[in-house]
């Protein structure tokens, strides 16, 4: 996995993945606070410098359009009518994978 040296928190990609769906994450989330962490770590954010310089690999997808891929594929894995935006921008960016979203 190569990280893109970003941090965003579970809360922010809810909050995109909800509103992408068109879904209240507050009606569909809960928090239990039996599962909250006694001390917070300190936010970990993966550096890509060595996948630049020895690969010259740039991140090509940003975080709220990642959002969106994954929320397509996980809607077309169980049988809904995905949204397409998210299809759409692998297309876009990726013209010549291997992958169908069709």
């Amino acid at each position: 996995v190569i990280g893109t040296g970003e941090a965003h928190s579970v809360r922010e990609f809810l909050e995109e993945a909800f509103s992408y769906a068109g879904l209240d994450m507050e009606e569909h989330v809960k928090i239990d606070p039996r599962y909250f962490r006694p001390t917070e770590t300190e936010v970990l954010v993966a550096d890509p410098a060595n996948a630049i310089k020895k690969l010259g690999w740039n991140p090509r997808i940003k975080f709220e359009d990642l959002v969106k891929i994954m929320v397509d594929a996980d809607m077309r894995a169980v049988g809904l009518e995905h949204i397409g935006e998210g299809d759409n921008l692998l297309k876009k960016k990726f013209p010549n994978r291997w992958w169908r979203v069709d």
